[in-house]
C-alpha cells in the first residue's frame, strides 16, 4: 500500500476520527434525494454503513495517491445490483454519491491546515475520477439486474445497443460485464448500420422488418450475434464488419436506404450513431443510388456540409479518396482533378495530354480504389471536396 502524504494523512485520520463525518453524510443524503427521506430506520442504518465504508476508502485514496480496485468496484457493482432489485432509481442513487462527495470536500475544507492547490486538485481528481467509474459501474449492474428480473433476453438485447447508443457502457469493463451477463461478445471491428425506408417519415419500424433484415445479413452463425433496436422510423443495427458487403442488396430488395459506419471504435457507438442518423437526415435523394450504402465517408462529407465536421479535413479526405492519397496514385488524383475541372473525360484527356481511352480507364481505376464512380453527382461531389480539403 502507498504511504500516505502527510498533511493529507492528518486530515483523513482527522475526519475518520470524527464519529459526526458520516451522519453528516447520512443527514444530507437524506435531506437532499427525495428518494432517501422516505427510507425507515432500518434502511438508513444501511445507508449509514455504506456511507462510512464509502469515505474511509476515498480518503484513503487521495491519501495515497491510489485508485479504485476490483474489490471496491465489485462492492458498489453489488450495492447498485441490491438497489435495483428494491426499485432504487439509480439516478437517484448515483444523486445521493454525488452530494456525499460535496459534503467530503467541505469536511476537507474545514480541516484544510496547511494543505496545498495539489492537494485540493489532488481531492477533486479522486471524487471525479471515482463519481465516474461509478457511474459506468452501477449503470452496467443496474442494466443487469433489470435484465435479469425482467428474464426477457430479445429486450436485454435491445437495451444493450439502446445503451450503447446512448453513450452509456463507453468504457470496457462495463461493456465486457453487460456483454458477459448475456452471454454475447459485441463485433468489433463493426458496422453500425441505420437503415429507413426510402419513403421516410412513415410509421415507426416494427421489430419483425428488424428481424426480417437481419435474416437476410446472416452469415449462417459464424460471427457474434448482432444487435438491433428501433429509433422511430428506423432501424439501427450492429453488426460484424463484414455484413457490410451484404446490406445493399438486402436493403435494395426492401425498398430501404442506410448509412454505414465502419471507422469508430466500440466506445464510440454513439457517435457512430449520431453521424449516421444525420447523414440520412441531411442527404440529398440522389446520394441514395440503387445498391449503394452512404459510408463514413458520405457522413462525414454531410457533416462538413451541415458546418459541424466530426473529423479533420486529412481524415475526411483519407475516408473518401482512401489509396488516392499515396504518392504512387498522384496520376490518378491528378485525372481526377482534370475530370472534375474540365467537365469530361475528353476535355479532361486534352488537358493532361492523354488518349481519352486512357484517361477512362484512370477513372474506372479511382471507381476500383474508392468504391466511388466519378461519373456519379454525388459521389463526383464527394471526391471533389475531398480533394479539395485535402491538398
Amino acid at each position: 500500500m502507498k504511504k500516505p502524504v502527510p498533511s493529507r494523512g492528518c486530515v483523513r485520520d482527522a475526519i475518520l476520527a470524527d464519529p459526526q463525518t458520516v451522519e453528516r453524510v447520512v443527514a444530507a443524503v437524506h435531506a437532499q434525494v427525495p428518494v432517501y427521506a422516505t427510507l425507515d430506520d432500518g434502511r438508513l442504518a444501511e445507508v449509514r454503513s455504506i456511507a462510512a465504508w464509502g469515505t474511509d476508502r476515498l480518503l484513503d485514496l487521495w491519501a495515497t495517491d491510489g485508485s479504485l480496485g476490483p474489490a471496491e468496484l465489485r462492492r458498489f457493482r453489488g450495492i447498485a445490483a441490491a438497489r435495483a432489485a428494491d426499485g432504487r432509481p439509480v439516478q437517484a442513487v448515483l444523486r445521493a454519491y454525488r452530494v456525499a462527495a460535496g459534503v467530503l470536500t467541505g469536511e476537507v475544507a474545514a480541516r484544510a491546515g496547511d494543505l496545498t492547490a495539489t492537494d485540493g486538485i489532488a481531492l477533486a481528481q479522486v471524487l471525479l475520477t471515482a463519481l465516474d467509474t461509478l457511474s459506468e459501474e452501477m449503470a452496467s449492474a443496474y442494466a443487469a439486474t433489470t435484465e435479469d428480473i425482467a428474464g426477457d433476453r430479445d429486450r436485454a438485447l435491445r437495451l444493450l445497443l439502446d445503451d450503447l447508443i446512448a453513450g452509456r457502457h463507453a468504457s470496457p469493463g462495463a461493456r465486457a460485464d453487460r456483454s458477459a451477463r448475456l452471454g454475447i461478445q459485441l463485433p468489433d471491428p463493426y458496422c453500425l448500420l441505420v437503415a429507413e425506408p426510402k419513403d421516410a417519415g412513415g410509421p415507426d419500424m416494427s421489430y419483425e422488418a428488424v428481424a426480417d433484415l437481419l435474416a437476410a445479413l446472416g452469415d449462417g452463425g459464424t460471427a457474434p450475434p448482432p444487435l438491433s433496436t428501433v429509433r422511430g422510423s428506423r432501424a439501427v443495427l450492429l453488426l460484424p464488419q463484414a455484413a457490410v458487403h451484404r446490406a445493399p442488396a438486402a436493403l435494395d430488395e426492401r425498398g430501404w436506404r442506410a448509412c454505414a459506419i465502419t471507422g469508430e471504435g466500440l466506445d464510440r457507438i454513439a457517435a457512430a450513431h449520431r453521424l449516421a442518423a444525420d447523414a440520412l437526415d441531411t442527404a440529398p435523394a440522389h446520394a441514395h443510388r440503387p445498391g449503394r450504402l452512404l459510408t463514413d465517408g458520405d457522413a462525414h462529407v454531410l457533416a462538413l456540409l451541415a458546418g459541424h465536421p466530426a473529423a479533420t479535413p486529412d481524415h475526411i479526405a483519407r475516408l473518401v479518396l482512401g489509396p488516392l492519397t499515396e504518392p504512387e496514385q498522384s496520376h490518378l488524383l491528378q485525372a481526377l482533378t482534370a475530370y472534375i475541372e474540365a467537365g469530361s473525360a475528353t476535355a479532361a484527356a486534352r488537358a493532361l495530354q492523354l488518349h481519352p481511352q486512357s484517361l477512362r480507364y484512370r477513372l474506372r481505376r479511382i471507381e476500383a480504389l474508392t468504391s466511388r464512380d466519378p461519373r456519379d453527382p454525388w459521389q463526383r461531389l464527394t471526391l471533389d471536396i475531398a480533394r479539395t480539403i485535402g491538398s
